[in-house]
């Protein structure tokens, strides 16, 4: 089997392995905090603090053991961390079903965090064996299985928790992150070569690695706006059903919330994979830069809808914008780092991503208490065009490095 024919069965296999992860991953997110009240008799505002804090737990010990599973997967091989990362996320979900106490349920989602850069990884895993002009193309179709299921998972864990039960929706999801281990086994891992591979060293050192960061500013800055991009857009998640409810009423107030989130959802799985082809044409940078400002922009107006479908709107339009950024940061980390630590490299993107994730919900709803929701679009806008204009100036400033970088550089 040739090398381009691997790479395209790898792809496929990938992408039902996301849409699996991204699915099982979100299906409990809806009733998370419904099934802390069946543990007993709590008030609400008990049960929306530890509904807060086993949610955001998975990410502390994420944003601790990315890196640390990039390096492993550089050294030796990123189809074990791979297999690794599906098992433990299948086993912590699947003893979710058994739990009885607040206290164990946030010990296992604190577990689960340690294994849950299975979506990031799976990126590094098919970035190794892309050739650089085609990365964007490539890495924004991988991005769309995650999506799809990010999409669907919500929906369907919403009706299997109703159907037959909390516990056994546990158990269900567990087994679709099984399978994603069973997809992973028939995946083969290979590498490409790039041009001036041949200087490139077969590992580098810790050190090696953040000097080579440092060195180069666009890609550090790239990362940095990892962690701005996901504070501004978590800063919108907690708040956003109480936006809700307050532009549409209680009524049948989760399928508008549902229909608020997913119209986001829905605009980024139309345009990840152009956004991305659009990158290998034009540069991921200057696309990148336009992206940013476009959706800082295009969040401002939100904070004065007057009706739940003006918001809808503008959060599918959000969407749209947002679907490009993932895409184009990974398309340029594989253009900027040698491919024997690209691995560790994105494994610090993903610790800054998961940063932001646990930043964002907290100076959101820390936002809205004080200033109102309105305040919260308005910091999230400043936030956007912050990083927007972080990346423009560092592109002026070295535009020898937007369109390539070296070891050397």
């Amino acid at each position: 089997m040739t090398h381009q024919r691997i790479a395209k069965r790898n792809m496929v296999i990938m992408w039902l392995a996301n849409f699996f992860i991204a699915g099982s991953m979100t299906m409990v997110l809806p009733f998370l905090s419904l099934y802390i009240e069946t543990f007993g008799s709590y008030s609400n505002e008990y049960v929306q603090k530890w509904s807060g804090w086993t949610f955001g737990v998975t990410f502390v010990t994420a944003f601790l053991f990315s890196p640390f599973w990039g390096r492993f997967g550089d050294r030796y091989g990123r189809k074990k961390i791979l297999i690794i990362s599906s098992i433990g996320l299948g086993a912590s979900i699947f003893m979710m079903s058994f739990v009885d106490s607040v206290w164990e349920l946030l010990t296992l989602r604190l577990i689960m965090g340690i294994f849950t850069g299975f979506i990031p990884m799976s990126q590094a895993f098919i970035s190794t064996q892309t050739p650089r002009e085609i990365a964007g193309r490539v890495l924004g179709t991988l991005q769309t299985g995650s999506i799809t299921g990010a999409l669907l998972g919500p929906m369907l864990g919403g009706v299997l928790a109703d159907t037959i039960g909390f516990s056994t929706t546990f158990k269900w999801t567990s087994i679709s992150i099984f399978l994603s281990t069973a997809l992973v086994l028939l995946a083969k891992e290979i590498r490409i070569k790039d041009v001036g591979d041949e200087e490139a060293k077969a590992s580098y050192s810790r050190k090696e690695v953040l000097q080579h960061i440092v060195k180069n500013p666009i890609l550090l800055n790239v990362m940095l706006i990892s962690a701005l991009v996901q504070i501004a857009h978590f800063s919108i998640q907690p708040i956003l059903s109480l936006y809700v409810s307050e532009l549409h009423g209680v009524e049948n107030l989760a399928f508008f919330s549902g229909i608020a989130f997913s119209a986001a959802g829905l605009g980024n799985l139309l345009m990840a994979r152009r956004w991305g082809k659009m990158g290998d044409e034009n540069g991921y940078i200057k696309l990148l830069v336009l992206l940013l400002f476009v959706a800082g922009l295009v969040y401002l107006p939100a904070a004065f809808v007057s009706t739940i479908w003006q918001l809808v709107i503008i959060r599918f339009i959000l969407g749209i914008t947002i679907g490009g950024i993932i895409p184009l940061r990974m398309a340029y980390i594989r253009q900027a780092a040698p491919v024997s630590m690209q691995g560790e490299v994105l494994g610090y993107n993903t610790s800054l991503r998961f940063l932001g994730n646990i930043i964002g919900p907290a100076m959101g709803g820390m936002i809205a208490g004080y200033f109102g929701f309105t305040a919260v679009f308005v910091s999230t806008t400043f936030l956007l065009l912050l990083s927007g204009i972080i990346l423009y100036v560092g592109m002026q400033k070295h535009p020898g490095l937007v369109k390539h970088s070296s070891l050397n550089s």
